[in-house]
């Protein structure tokens, strides 16, 4: 009897141990659900880093062109210097040629420069720092007419006259408004004159309303274009379509 008793005892205590030890497969449940833990862990970080990649890329991106901005702006102004430097010397070397420039021709060059400058200030399209390029022009032109360099100074106002007419194009361009079907506009404002005397009408063609009239030999100034009509603007402000046989290189 009692080697019985100790028998069962053996065989309790043996399912007792049985029974706590972890099954294989619960241990391989356990063990996969932390591999993919892990795994998931490993996502999320590869996510995060390459974020971090694009980042530093756009700002590397951003860096360079800053760097092209900071080179094209000191191109311009060393382009500014040498367009000074050059006009300096060919009003110099114009104060000591003898040249056909009437004391007449530099006072009138000198006085449409100036209105010019003034149409300018008015127009409220343009830049201060435009209007300040061409008043030192204008002021230029006026310096070399008190020291009798009469062609400088005629040479000088019409550079004023020129800038001015740009300016005034590029602005009257910008605020002009919806643009009409197949209207192209030019690079650059570009400087015309009227051939013969013609009407500028308010729309590309003659079923349009005529808003001036031009004279031969007025400057004027090139937008756009529309088959064979050009927009142009003149240098009151004033702005309109003209026929392209109408019109002329300056």
């Amino acid at each position: 009897m009692r080697a019985l008793f100790v028998l069962l005892a053996s065989v309790l205590v043996g399912s007792a141990c049985a029974s706590a030890k972890p099954s294989p497969g619960r241990t391989a449940a356990r063990s996969g659900g932390g591999g993919g833990g892990t795994s998931a862990a490993r996502t999320t970080r590869t996510v995060r880093d390459t974020v971090a990649i694009q980042n530093a890329e756009l700002e590397r991106r951003v860096s360079r062109l800053e760097l092209r901005l900071l080179e094209r702006e000191a191109q311009v102004e060393d382009l500014q210097a040498r367009l000074e430097d050059a006009r300096a010397e060919v009003v110099r070397a114009m104060a000591k040629l003898v040249s056909g420039a009437s004391r007449a021709e530099a006072a009138s060059g000198t006085a449409e420069a100036e209105v010019a400058l003034q149409s300018l200030r008015t127009s409220g399209t343009v830049q201060p720092s435009e209007v300040a390029q061409v008043t030192k022009l204008v002021r230029q032109s006026s310096a070399e007419f008190d020291r009798q360099n009469y062609a400088g100074a005629l040479y000088l106002a019409n550079q004023a006259k020129a800038l001015a007419a740009s300016y005034r194009g590029r602005g009257a361009e910008a605020s002009r408004g919806e643009t009409r079907p197949g209207e192209t506009s030019f690079a650059l404002p570009v400087r015309l004159r009227a051939a013969s005397r013609g009407n500028v009408r308010q729309g590309p063609g003659t079923s349009f309303s005529t808003v001036f009239a031009v004279e031969p030999g007025a400057a004027l100034t090139g937008l756009s274009y529309t088959d064979e009509w050009v927009r142009i603007s003149d240098d009151a402000g004033r702005s309109g379509w003209i026929f392209r046989s109408l019109l002329g290189k300056p």
